[in-house]
Order: structure tokens, then C-alpha cells, then sequence
């Protein structure tokens, strides 16, 4: 028992790590965008066209890499998602025309959608009372990648090229998908279920398109499916808008913006793992205990970036301290959702949820951003990141508090589909041992 859980420990540290050099390969491409554009001779709107594309690729493909890992290994899908990775960003090094590389960069949006396999599996190391901290500590990657993504491209841009940094991060592709393939190992469907744990065989569960279907048929994960197009909406505006905002309407300098967003995005780090945490905690003595956690961050968060945004331009000081506590909060509420969503479906179709969630969340992410920029246009950025991201959280308030309501039916409909599954596991084993 003890190797087993020393050995969950380790899957948690290869996939942070996949997670970690994934997101920082991704985001790469922001601060690598200059020399990119000189290399090919090309503007501002060819350059836009170059992340679209590797984001209509990756959404469209969330519905179908989801049902690859509710049907085959995970794990292996896994490897052989880090092995693309590491074979299109190469592709895009080495592409010698705009053309090319407009192909090769939207060909990185394959693996992209590669997560909710890596969450399914998590999900059969770890039980439903501690998965919280483990999805929120699997997403501190996000931030910290972003970061990471940061300093390679200003350490190694003007020594290697930015192709170079692109063969750089594609081998750490590859390298992981050695890990994986090799050290990674396939735990039963529904391994971790309380129902399940203590049993030492389990059946094998596959996907089942009436079961997949059935998704539509509980009511709070459609309205966790309906909250996730809004629920984006902040952090994407934040991630395209803010630093013009600072640099235009509060007249920082360049120097300011990166102090300031580093603090910001450090705090919301921790945010991941706090509200998972939280989530966790409240789970045990309440049912509805995540969305309890996730309606509180998302009404204290329209609060907050209100007083933030109204904060006077000449007080940096107290805007960096609201900014922080808002950042705090804006990420509580995306390891309860993984962890809810868990929480009400079986676990052969864990991925397919989970991909029909994100699938739904990419696009209110390729939506926001636009938006954002009608309305700046006709108003302000400050206008426009306060108009959306108060009324996408109140919105979310209105569909978690909903949710929450619900939300102990489904989860009470699980426990009992894995208590039956459990007593007949039992009955076949006792009928074997007969």
C-alpha cells in the first residue's frame, strides 16, 4: 500500500512536469513574437492568425481526444501527446516560410486539448476528498509556466534564435514521452472510488456512448458546462489585455508592468492550490462544499477587481495589494470544477465530460478577448476589463449557486451506480472463489 501511494506521487510529479514545460512551450510564442515577425516579414494581423489557428485546432479536437482516452490507455495517449508536442514545435523551427509556419504552429494545437486524460487518470490515483489539492496543484503549471515561458525566450532568444528555444522545448517533448510511455502506469477505471478501493480486482469499464449521452441528462454538469463559457472570460481579457492596460491608462513602465503582473501572477498561483484545498475541506462535511467555495471566489472576485480598477492612478502601492487579492481568488474556482465534475460522472466517461467542458471554455476564451476590444474601442480597457469580468463572475455566482442546489442528487446517483458496481464485483469474486 505504501509503494502504491509513493508511486501516485511520482505520476503527480511527471505530469506537473508535463504541464509545467507544455504551458511554457505554449506560451512561449507571446514574448517571441518580435523576432518572429521579422523572420518572416509579416504583420501584427498574419501574427494573429498564427495563434487562431492553434486554438481552433486544439478546441475542435477536445470532444475527439476525449473519447480516445475514455476508449484506449490513457497513458500511452499521454506519451504519444507529448511526442506530438515535441514533433510540431519542431516542425515549427525548421519552417522556412510564413506559410509553413502558419500550418506548422496550428498543428501544436493537437496536443493541446490533450488534458482531460491526464485528469481522468489523476482521477483513479486519488479519491474525491483529496482530488481538489491535486487538480489545484496540477494547474499551478499554468501561471508558472507562463512565467518559465518568459525567461527561456529572454535568457536564450538572443543567444540561440528563437528556433533554437523551439528545439529546446520540442526535446523536452519527446523526453517526457519517454517518462511517460515508460513510467507511467494505467490504473483501473474507478480504482480510487471509495466503493471500489478496498476491493483487489475491479472490472473493466469502457466508454459507452449511452452513458456519454446521459451527461446531457444531469443538470448540474450542464450547468457546469453553461458556466464554463463565461467563466473564462476574466482570466482570457486579463491574459490579453491587462499588460496594454497598465502601460496606457496607468502609465506604466515596462519595468513597472513585468513587477507588478509577476507579483499578481505569483499570487495566483497559490490561488489553485488554496481553493482546491478549501474545496476539498468543505467536500467532506458537505456535499455541496465546492460550490460553496467556487460561488464565494467568484462574487468576491467582481467585487475586488472592482475596487482594484477604481483604485487612484498615482497610488501604485495600494492597486498592486487590491490587484493581489483579486488574484487570489480568480483561480478558486477551477480545480472545484475538475473535482465536480468527477464528482458526478462515471468513471468511463470522465474524459468525454471533462473535454465537452473544456471544449465549451475555449470557446468563450477565443470570444473574450475580442470583445474586450470592441469595447475599449468605444470606451476604455478599464471599461472593458470591468464590464466583463463583473458580469461574467456574476453570471458564475448565478449558475454555481444553482449548481450547488443540485448538485448532492448527482452525486448521490454516483455513489449508488458504484455501490452496485461494487457488490457485483464482490459476487463475482466470491462466485471464482466457489
Amino acid at each position: 500500500m505504501r509503494s502504491r501511494s509513493k508511486y501516485r506521487w511520482f505520476v503527480v510529479g511527471v505530469f506537473f512536469a508535463f504541464m509545467l514545460l507544455h504551458q511554457a512551450d505554449k506560451l512561449l510564442i507571446g514574448p517571441l513574437t518580435t523576432p518572429i515577425m521579422e523572420t518572416f516579414q509579416i504583420n501584427e494581423a498574419q501574427m494573429g492568425a498564427v495563434f487562431t489557428g492553434a486554438l481552433i485546432v486544439g478546441a475542435i479536437l477536445y470532444p475527439l481526444w476525449g473519447v480516445l482516452y475514455d476508449r484506449y490507455a490513457r497513458a500511452k495517449l499521454l506519451a504519444l501527446a507529448s511526442l506530438i508536442w515535441g514533433a510540431t514545435t519542431w516542425l515549427s523551427a525548421i519552417a522556412p516560410t510564413y506559410p509553413a509556419f502558419l500550418a506548422t504552429r496550428a498543428s501544436t494545437g493537437v496536443d493541446d486539448s490533450s488534458y482531460p486524460g491526464l485528469h481522468s487518470l489523476i482521477s483513479d490515483y486519488f479519491g474525491p476528498q483529496v482530488r481538489g489539492k491535486i487538480y489545484g496543484l496540477l494547474q499551478l503549471t499554468a501561471p508558472l509556466g507562463y512565467m518559465l515561458g518568459m525567461v527561456l525566450s529572454l535568457l536564450l532568444s538572443d543567444v540561440v534564435g528563437w528556433r533554437g528555444v523551439f528545439y529546446i522545448t520540442g526535446a523536452l517533448g519527446v523526453l517526457l514521452a519517454i517518462v511517460i510511455f515508460f513510467g507511467v502506469r494505467e490504473p483501473p477505471r474507478g480504482r480510487s472510488e471509495p466503493e471500489l478501493a478496498d476491493l483487489e480486482e475491479i472490472g473493466i469499464y469502457r466508454f459507452d456512448w449511452k452513458i456519454a449521452r446521459g451527461l446531457f441528462r444531469k443538470r448540474s454538469l450542464v450547468l457546469l458546462f453553461i458556466q464554463g463559457f463565461f467563466g473564462v472570460f476574466p482570466w482570457n481579457v486579463i491574459t490579453y489585455w491587462f499588460f496594454r492596460y497598465l502601460e496606457t491608462e496607468r502609465g506604466y513602465s515596462s519595468d513597472a508592468v513585468l513587477t507588478t503582473m509577476v507579483v499578481a501572477v505569483a499570487v495566483l498561483a497559490s490561488g489553485y492550490f488554496i481553493g482546491g484545498a478549501a474545496g476539498d475541506f468543505l467536500f467532506k462535511r458537505t456535499l455541496r462544499g465546492r460550490l460553496f467555495v467556487s460561488t464565494t471566489a467568484v462574487l468576491l472576485g467582481a467585487v475586488l477587481i472592482f475596487i482594484a480598477m477604481n483604485v487612484p492612478v498615482d497610488n501604485r502601492g495600494l492597486f498592486l495589494v487590491m490587484l493581489s487579492i483579486t488574484a487570489l481568488f480568480i483561480p478558486f474556482a477551477a480545480p472545484n470544477v475538475i473535482s465536480t465534475v468527477y464528482d458526478v460522472t462515471l468513471p468511463e466517461v470522465r474524459s468525454t465530460a471533462l473535454a465537452i467542458q473544456m471544449f465549451i471554455e475555449s470557446a468563450g476564451a477565443a470570444l473574450a478577448p475580442l470583445l474586450a476590444g470592441l469595447i475599449a474601442v468605444r470606451s476604455s480597457l478599464k471599461d472593458a476589463i470591468l464590464i466583463i469580468c463583473v458580469s461574467a463572475w456574476v453570471l458564475c455566482f448565478i449558475f454555481f449557486a444553482v449548481t450547488a442546489y443540485l448538485v448532492p442528487r448527482d452525486i448521490n446517483t454516483l455513489r449508488g451506480q458504484m455501490r452496485r458496481r461494487a457488490e457485483q464485483e464482490m459476487a463475482a469474486q466470491a462466485s471464482r472463489s466457489a
